[in-house]
């Protein structure tokens, strides 16, 4: 009995020793040397290498490596370490039976957001914007007209609020104002949204932030009035000036990667930037592609225009 439970000690000993190995000092020291080296670590990051493990790839043993920056700052990588200690492989695994894009526009809720464009589009560009931004303006004066004109009847355009409110002292404040005409009529936020951005000077030259805000009320209570809407309702929507939807959106942008604006997603894929109309229309066309859907014709300056135009 007793050689029989020393024999399942030295068996599980042995198993142990199978599974999970360290590094040999020599090998560590190696690596220790190509990791900092590679990624230019200063020398008080320290690196520790966990033990080894069986990997699916032939001639490889995998382990963990992991860079400490400080007592509550640390970061694991994976590595394949080959079994002659000879060569170090940075591993990185892709789910390909995953659609990472598809993946980015579950994460973003579109729930009662104005739309411009065919709302049953299989293309769908979710643009985060700042509306006291430049860049902003740009891209909207570049999405619209024009680039509505050219695909409104195949893409759905839609804007989330991503306000940088510490260098953008009206612009939380505006996307407020505008939601308030969304909850009622998608055409009075649109022409809103026109008007900002295309007078963004208008509200930048009123003297102080109070005059800011007074100068977007009113505008926002004319288009209410335009529109027929109810100026009880937006009037108090206006006075109160509940952030709460900003912050979820600005909350929802940075977790699919929102650092900057303008940012639009075209079915899930990012676009940074104000970028030129030639660049828009090719990320455009190659979604409606990707989606089985015809390309529109282009006018014939964008037609002939060369990528370095």
């Amino acid at each position: 009995m007793a050689f029989f439970r020393r024999s399942i000690v030295l068996l599980v000993l042995i198993c142990l020793g199978c599974s999970a190995q360290s590094v040999s000092p020599d090998v560590e020291h190696r690596v220790q040397r190509q990791v900092r080296s590679y990624y230019g670590l200063p020398s008080s990051v320290k690196v520790k290498l966990g033990p080894l493990h069986g990997s699916e790839f032939a001639g490889y043993d995998a382990l963990t490596i992991t860079f400490y920056a400080g007592e509550n700052d640390k970061k694991d990588y994976d590595f394949l370490l080959s079994k002659d200690g000879k060569t170090l492989v940075r591993f990185t695994r892709l789910d390909l039976t995953q659609d990472p894009y598809a993946a980015v526009m579950k994460k973003i809720n579109l729930t009662g957001r104005p739309t411009r464009g065919n709302q049953q589009a299989k293309v769908v560009a979710v643009n985060y914007d700042d509306f006291q931004c430049p860049f902003c303006s740009r891209m909207h004066q570049t999405l619209f007209p024009e680039l509505l004109k050219e695909y409104g009847d195949r893409v759905v355009f839609i804007y989330k609020d991503f306000p940088l409110a510490e260098i953008h002292p009206w612009a939380t404040h505006a996307a407020v104002d505008a939601n308030c005409l969304g909850s009622q009529n998608a055409d009075a936020y649109w022409e809103f949204a026109d008007y900002v951005h295309a007078n963004q000077p208008e509200f930048n030259s009123q003297k102080g932030h109070e005059a800011q805000f007074a100068a977007l009320d009113q505008l926002t209570l004319q288009q209410a009035q335009k529109h027929g809407l109810d100026s009880a309702k937006i009037q108090t929507c206006v006075q109160v000036q509940n952030e709460e939807a900003i912050n979820a959106s600005r909350k929802e942008g940075e977790a699919i990667g929102v650092d900057s604006t303008p940012a639009m997603f075209v079915n899930g894929q990012k676009v940074d930037g104000a970028l030129p109309i030639e660049e828009i229309r090719a990320i455009l066309d190659s979604a409606l592609e990707q989606a089985g859907v015809p390309v529109p014709a282009h006018p014939a300056s964008a037609a002939g225009a060369s990528p370095s135009q």
